[in-house]
């Protein structure tokens, strides 16, 4: 006698809520591809003739098909240009996966950032979101509302803050932890895979030990001489390089200091006899300017990688590369 009969049929209804809840929930990595699948799935279902149990099959086929199997790439996004950098290292050689960048590399920090529209159609299809987090993507709650399926990761988690700063990348040992929780969250997302992502992040990883090694010993004459900086984003480079962050021009990236701040900062300069001053090619240094003629401090640049070139083969030597550059700026403004 078959088990399966006509009279069985109307669970079929609990069956595809089951699913539902398993491709929202329990496989959070799943394209939307699923959804579309499980629909096609339940509405050929031959209720008449009680074929409950190969529909239940294909459902469970499809919950469980990684995107590989479904016949795409695994799509990750980064918030904004340095998670873009470390991802792409990361997932060097890896066959299957892409790495998309949200926020245009000309855009620097999120701090005031709003969604796009063509934010959200790449959110849609992501299976994995890279974000700074420590307060830097003030829209991370809603992404989670809106796509309670993508599976979204701060890679600053786990980093003592100082001050609720979340510039953890600027320094060198902060980008290494960074890159580790990357690394850790693409072998979740793509376990086959998962040996080649620990090999690419160890390799980097070693390259910015090295080049942090290196500023070490080449700043380490330097150890606890007053700077002062366009705003808090040098605050873990200056501590783990031994540099005394004496003050910081604009708390607020994009909201120039008043005139009761700007001479608060003339008399820290004044005080502390500081001489040098580090903006950011990103942003302006009017403020800046004003200081340095007040006080005869001279003004350098200091690049916290927010920004560079878009296209990948570049973009992946670009925290290297500006690292490179701002060691060479404190030899030449410290000595």
């Amino acid at each position: 006698m078959c088990w399966c009969q006509v009279s069985e049929v109307p669970n079929i209804q609990k069956v595809v809520e089951i699913v539902d809840f398993a491709i929202f929930f329990l496989y959070p990595l799943q394209n939307k591809l699923l959804l579309i699948t499980r629909n096609l799935v339940a509405n050929q279902m031959n209720i008449n003739n009680g074929s409950l149990w190969p529909a239940l099959f294909g459902l469970m086929l499809v919950t469980v098909a990684s995107p590989q199997a479904l016949g795409r790439n695994i799509q990750v996004v980064t918030s904004f240009y340095p998670e873009f950098v470390a991802a792409l290292n990361v997932t060097a050689g890896v066959p299957g996966i892409e790495v998309h960048n949200m926020a245009s590399p000309s855009v620097g920090c999120l701090h005031d950032y709003q969604l796009t529209a063509g934010d959200a159609r790449q959110l849609a299809e992501a299976d994995l979101f890279l974000a700074n987090g420590s307060g830097m993507e003030s829209f991370l709650e809603k992404i989670r509302r809106q796509w309670p399926r993508l599976r979204v990761v701060e890679t600053s988690e786990g980093v003592p803050l100082i001050n609720g700063n979340a510039h953890v990348w600027v320094s060198p040992t902060g980008a290494r932890r960074q890159v580790d929780r990357i690394a850790r969250a693409l072998a979740a997302a793509d376990p086959a895979n998962a040996a080649r992502y620990a090999a690419n992040e160890a390799a980097y990883a070693a390259k910015i030990e090295a080049l942090e090694t290196r500023m070490k010993t080449e700043l380490g004459p330097y150890a606890n001489h007053p700077i002062i900086t366009f705003h808090e984003a040098f605050a873990y480079f200056a501590r783990d390089l031994g540099l005394d962050l004496a003050g910081v021009v604009e708390r607020e990236p994009g909201r120039e200091p008043d005139a009761r701040e700007l001479a608060d900062t003339i008399e820290l300069v004044r005080a502390k006899h500081v001489k040098i001053l580090f903006a950011e090619p990103q942003y302006s240094d009017r403020a800046t300017a004003v200081i340095a003629r007040e006080t005869g401090a001279k003004v350098y640049q200091l690049d916290p990688v927010v920004t560079g070139p878009p296209e990948p083969e570049q973009a992946k030597e670009a925290y290297l590369v500006a690292m490179e550059k701002n060691l060479a700026t404190l030899r030449e403004a410290l000595r």
